[in-house]
Order: structure tokens, then C-alpha cells, then sequence
């Protein structure tokens, strides 16, 4: 049997890291152009749907299951919220990151080091959501499809 995709095969492994890289690579400069931990997320989401849709899902669901996307979500919600109220415990407002470090206002290690923690929390919890809920779609086609035919 020939495998009639081998074009579309060998693309896919050529965009998918340069995605990733790309998806990293708006996290990381979201600080100081367009782009942070949502949009971060969603791109990186966008290569593993890529796989998926590629090689299939349930080779997908091998290599990330659902469970460890769900978790991903979690502890990005975690992060988010526990720098929030880490600020509080030091004394600051929900998310006053110059309250992290009890810096006096206007100080910047703080606020650099919170907006990092949060943003690295908002892609962890973006992109975990939107592979669930590629996940949920995508087995949900798959069921019916089996039913069907």
C-alpha cells in the first residue's frame, strides 16, 4: 500500500517546529510587541491540531494525551491565580506585581518577573484548553464516523 500523503507528511514535519518556534517566540516578545500568552497558546494548539490532522488523533492523543492537556489547563489557572494572590499576601492589591517583591511603586523587578509568570500562565491554560477542546471535537467526529460507516 502507497502512502499517497508523503507530500503532505514531509511538509507537516518542516512547519510543525517552525510553528512552535514561531508560537514561542510571540510569548517571549509579547512584553514588547504584539503577542503574549493567549496568542502564544493558540499557536501552539495550532501545531499539535496540525499533527493530528496529518497523522491521525489518536497518535496525537498518544503523544499528548488528554489528561496531561487538561492538566497543562490547570496548572496554567494556578499560576495565573497564584500570582494574584501572591501579590495579595504581600500586602498588594490582586495581581499588584510590584508587591511581589515589596518594591516600593515604580519598581520594575517585580513587575517584569510577574508579567512573565503570568503570561507564562495564560499560555499554559490557553493552549492546554484548546487542545481539550480539540479533543473533544475531534473524538466526538471520530465516534460518529465509526457509527456510521
Amino acid at each position: 500500500m502507497t502512502d499517497h500523503h508523503i507530500v503532505l507528511r514531509v511538509v507537516a514535519k518542516v512547519l510543525i517546529p517552525i510553528i512552535t518556534i514561531y508560537g514561542f517566540y510571540v510569548h517571549f516578545h509579547g512584553e514588547y510587541s504584539p503577542g503574549g500568552g493567549f496568542q502564544a497558546g493558540v499557536i501552539l494548539a495550532v501545531a499539535l491540531v496540525l499533527y493530528s490532522l496529518i497523522f491521525g488523533i489518536a497518535p496525537t492523543m498518544k503523544a499528548v494525551t488528554p489528561g496531561f492537556a487538561r492538566g497543562v489547563a490547570g496548572l496554567g489557572f494556578l499560576i495565573y491565580a497564584g500570582v494574584g494572590v501572591w501579590a495579595m499576601l504581600a500586602g498588594g492589591n490582586y495581581l499588584q506585581y510590584n508587591a511581589l517583591l515589596r518594591e516600593e511603586p515604580g519598581g520594575h523587578v517585580g513587575q517584569h518577573m510577574g508579567i512573565i509568570m503570568i503570561e507564562v500562565g495564560v499560555l499554559m491554560a490557553v493552549a492546554g484548553a484548546m487542545v481539550s477542546i480539540y479533543y473533544a471535537f475531534a473524538g466526538r467526529v471520530t465516534e460518529i464516523r465509526d457509527e456510521d460507516w
